[in-house]
């Protein structure tokens, strides 16, 4: 089932057993998708639509549970968590480091980077190759990493 009738049918079910947290996040999520089909005048979004959205409410919530620790608000941040945990349910799984690590040594040999001024280049060829299967943090530390390594050595005097 997509992930848009997923949410719906999750919500019911949250109603029907009287789950408040677990109500209310899922009513974020979905007020979250009925703006974005009012947006285009659709009535349903695919799962391709979807992952994106959800991806942006996953960080915003890992930014809330930092902030709620750092100011000592442990109950607000457990709360944050269990949301997080609840978007990450419907989000296909990222991609482990060694696939990351091998899909952006292909990137480097596609654009041809030779030096870390080239990360841009890469991270736009992952990006637009593995959109969603990839974690954008993970992927540039990876390849800050690789292209170091290609970095012409300093020119001795």
């Amino acid at each position: 089932m997509p992930i848009f009738e997923d949410v719906a049918e999750h919500m019911k079910d949250a109603m029907r057993s009287r789950q408040k947290a677990r109500l209310s996040a899922l009513r974020g999520i979905r007020a979250i998708f009925l703006t974005r089909t009012k947006e285009d005048n659709s009535e349903s979004l695919s799962d391709e639509q979807c992952v994106p959205l959800l991806r942006r409410l996953e960080k915003q919530r890992r930014e809330s549970i930092e902030a709620f620790e750092g100011a000592g608000r442990l109950e607000q941040a457990a709360a944050e968590r269990a949301e997080l945990e609840l978007i990450q349910g419907y989000l296909p799984s990222l991609a482990d480091q060694p696939t990351t690590r091998t899909w952006l040594e292909e990137a480097i040999s596609a654009t041809g980077a030779a030096s870390s001024g080239d990360l841009g280049k890469v991270m736009g060829t992952l990006m637009k190759a593995h959109r969603g299967e990839v974690d954008g943090g993970l992927a540039r530390q990876i390849a800050s990493e690789l292209l170091k390594e290609l970095d012409p050595a300093p020119a001795s005097e």
